[in-house]
């Protein structure tokens, strides 16, 4: 656990202090996109984040390769060389998307390239376990269909989500902690060593995301773009795709002693997809709805809109921050709540369990406009938005009898508000016609954009 712990800690501060320079280096390139009608950030944004989480990614590789235990991972097979093959395909191919913009077919193309680059280096589905049947072997061709699919579903589900500060860094960091969980127990609770590139993988993704996320909460000041969202999506697949067919069941029968337990222990891996779909559950239904509605409408599945999950949780009323949260939070529990019912012996305290924090979830997202405040001895520690406001006083004297308003005092106290404005909403309010031009029409402007 020490060597996992400072692989996660080299990657995590190489991508963060990578991402200051790559930063400015966004803005002297011009990768910084006008802003779009479904863009829910205010001001232009650089974007090639996915430079210094790649940068990250390869320190930690380079940190693994020098410790005792996680060498071996390295001269056991080829799946760490697939990874740095297929990651910087897809990298290389959404920093040139991020700089000039790539079609979407040619995405698509170079997203099925990447996987096959994987596939041929041995990333690949070999065998299929069935629950009451047993492992199942799929030939050369079908292994290879079944991986690239995986790769490609989940490269443009993280993409898809890619819309808020935050949103997909953290959530990709939350399918990470949950498969680290249920990998490490395969590795060292069964010994099952073909499970070990998983675990590596999963360390290597948290701290991507974790040394990111300090430059990408909001307010962020710089996003992963489609240089690193299509590279988390892929690192993602390539965790899932290691683990699924060589895990034996016999040995985990001969730990647990009976074919029922050992069932109940490989939920996750007897059903290969479950545990992918579980920990982007969220993202995945947004991908598919998207496809749908699009569809639906006559449009392309890869038109842009603005009707995400994400922008729907903005649309009822939560805060950017707030619906954020919400899509942590569900996609924490459907991740985590797969990976303890598959450790636990006694589902019936997962269900109620999950049950009480579902009716929790429901509750806050069904409440937009509630604002907790908290109690005044923490408010230094809170966020603004949940300390308690003071009442406002207003500082005009009484006006006495006899005694009339006069017009230097009434401007005084009308410009009160307006000091509260910034130079750019008091330039913006000059500009608004005011008397006859704005009943008539021919103020600053010519009524065109009315």
């Amino acid at each position: 656990m020490r060597e996992y712990l400072l692989v996660l800690f080299c990657t995590a501060a190489v991508t963060y202090l990578l991402t200051g320079p790559v930063r400015k280096f966004a803005i002297a390139a011009g990768a910084m996109p006008p802003l779009r009608a479904r863009d829910v950030h205010r001001e232009p944004t650089p974007r090639l984040g996915g430079i210094a989480m790649f940068g990250g990614l390869c320190a930690g590789i380079l940190v693994a390769s020098q410790l005792d235990n996680l060498s071996k991972v390295f001269s056991q097979g080829t799946d760490i060389r697939a990874l740095l093959s297929g990651a910087g395909i897809m990298w290389l191919l959404g920093v040139l998307d991020d700089k000039w913009g790539v079609d979407a077919l040619v995405k698509l193309g170079g997203q099925m390239i990447a996987a096959g680059v994987m596939v041929w280096q041995g990333v690949t589905v070999i065998t299929l376990p069935v629950p009451g049947v047993g492992p199942v072997a799929v030939s050369p061709t079908q292994g290879m269909v079944i991986s690239v699919v995986m790769v490609v579903v989940m490269v443009n589900a993280v993409n898809f989500i890619d819309g808020l500060d935050g949103l997909a860094g953290g959530m990709v960091c939350i399918a990470a902690m949950a498969f680290f969980l249920y990998s490490y127990r395969l590795w060292y609770g069964y010994t099952i060593t073909d499970a070990a590139p998983a675990v590596l993988f999963s360390v290597l993704l948290i701290g991507m995301c974790l040394g990111f996320l300090a430059h990408n909460m909001h307010p962020a000041r710089i996003f992963m773009g489609d240089s690193g969202s299509m590279m988390l999506g892929l690192m993602l697949a390539v965790a899932a795709i290691s683990i699924t067919g060589r895990v034996d069941p016999d040995l985990i029968t001969s730990e647990l002693g009976s074919q029922t337990a050992t069932v109940h222990a490989l939920v996750p891996i007897y059903i290969p997809l479950l545990l992918p779909l579980t920990v982007i559950a969220l993202p995945l239904a947004d991908l598919l709805l998207a496809v749908v509605r699009r569809t639906w409408a006559g449009q392309s599945p890869f038109a842009a809109d603005k009707r995400h999950l994400h922008h729907r949780l903005l649309q009822v009323g939560h805060s950017h921050s707030r619906a954020v949260l919400i899509m942590y939070f569900w996609a924490a529990l459907i991740a985590f709540g797969t990976v303890a019912f598959s450790v636990t012996n006694t589902g019936r305290t997962v269900v109620l369990t999950l049950a009480g924090l579902c009716l929790v979830g429901l509750v806050v997202l069904l409440t937009p406009q509630f604002r907790p405040r908290a109690p005044r001895a923490v408010q230094a520690f809170v966020p603004p938005r949940y300390r308690r406001r003071p009442v406002a006083r207003t500082a005009v004297a009484p006006v006495t009898e006899g005694e009339e308003l006069t017009a230097e005092s009434a401007g005084s106290a009308a410009s009160e508000p307006m000091a509260e404005l910034s130079a750019e909403d008091k330039r913006l309010l000059g500009g608004v016609p005011k008397g006859s031009s704005a009943a008539t029409g021919r103020g600053h402007g010519d009524g065109r954009n009315r």
